[in-house]
């Protein structure tokens, strides 16, 4: 953990960084389409925090510090693809999972349908993929396909196994690393290939940015049972009978007749904010919450204890300060 003043330094440094990612997103105009602007800008600058861009720019500085390497392209232009690629799944993960509200604000298929809203999502991705392929790397470019072709898969293997009480702990690794975690491992991977890094420093922000994007989506899944704070609907996961870490760990250490009622809760057609209410407690005492928030812990820390092969600078710091921000994020 950083001490106060050293925790101010950090936070003025990512702030700055923020601000030069939030400059590029406000000049660089997503399409000549005034529509497709409206449906995605309603998104964009809905209050998202930019990690997944802030991650490649801390990447690729955290590796120009150790080479001494300049680059020839616009850092904060390049990490807006990597926004568009987060923001393109929001809005089909809206579609798919029929969402009424994201980032505290009414989703956008509320406001212009499911149609318009996937087809906006697809021209996000599109965006990004040309984006990428400007750096004209062919190494950079193969990181980012293969993500978007794991993105999908993601989204198909959530699906099938949405309401899965029999899902395993591996089952939901393999979901979320999809999901979430090969995202955050691209940003970190990518800004270390275009700042001409080693392949040893590939290889470790890669995996950082994994470890880091596993640990954001378990603390994701812990909030939507504990916290109201996520501009979402509290409980939306347990009325959409959706099943995450600190169910799949609960069900695993609950006491038998604890694990049959919470199975029921989940299973019934049309469950109300009391049964809500009643399986956070079965959870909360079959500690699946405490549990799930130790996986992230280990995780993270994981994470962290990486990046030691990288001389300390501003950018390396910010990382693990990012890597202490989501273990205690509120939304």
């Amino acid at each position: 953990m950083f001490h106060l003043f050293e925790k101010e330094k950090i936070k003025a440094y990512i702030k700055e960084e923020l601000n030069n990612i939030e400059k590029a997103l406000q000049e660089e105009r997503v399409s000549q389409n005034d529509f497709i602007n409206q449906v995605s800008e309603y998104l964009l600058f809905a209050g998202g925090k930019r990690v997944r861009p802030l991650l490649f720019v801390l990447s690729a500085k955290v590796c120009q510090n150790s080479s001494k390497k300049d680059i020839s392209f616009n850092l904060y232009r390049t990490s807006l693809l990597f926004e568009y690629l987060h923001t393109a799944t929001l809005l089909h993960d809206d579609v798919v999972d029929s969402a009424e509200f994201r980032r505290g604000r009414k989703a956008a298929r509320t406001l212009w349908g499911n149609q318009a809203t996937i087809l906006v999502g697809d021209y996000l991705y599109a965006k990004a993929l040309r984006m990428a392929s400007e750096l004209s790397n062919h190494q950079a470019m193969d990181v980012i396909t293969k993500t978007t072709l794991l993105m999908s898969e993601g989204e198909v293997l959530q699906l099938l196994n949405f309401d899965k009480l029999s899902m395993s702990e591996e089952d939901y690794f393999e979901v979320i690393y999809r999901k979430t975690a090969v995202l955050m491992s691209a940003c970190c991977e990518v800004g270390a290939i275009v700042s001409q890094a080693s392949p040893e420093e590939q290889r470790v922000l890669s995996s950082f940015g994994c470890d880091l994007g596993l640990a954001f989506q378990i603390i994701d899944d812990l909030l939507d049972w504990i916290s109201e704070e996520t501009g979402k609907d509290l409980g939306r996961d347990f009325f959409e009978g959706k099943i995450t870490l600190p169910v799949i760990l609960a069900l695993r250490s609950a006491k038998d007749d604890d694990q049959r009622e919470l199975r029921e809760l989940f299973t019934k057609p049309n469950p109300t904010k009391d049964d809500f209410i009643r399986a956070r407690e079965l959870i909360e005492e079959a500690q699946g919450f405490s549990l799930a928030r130790h996986k992230a812990e280990e995780l993270l820390k994981k994470a962290k204890s990486a990046l030691n092969i990288f001389k300390d600078s501003q950018a390396k710091s910010a990382l693990n300060f990012i890597a202490d921000y989501i273990l205690e994020r509120k939304n």
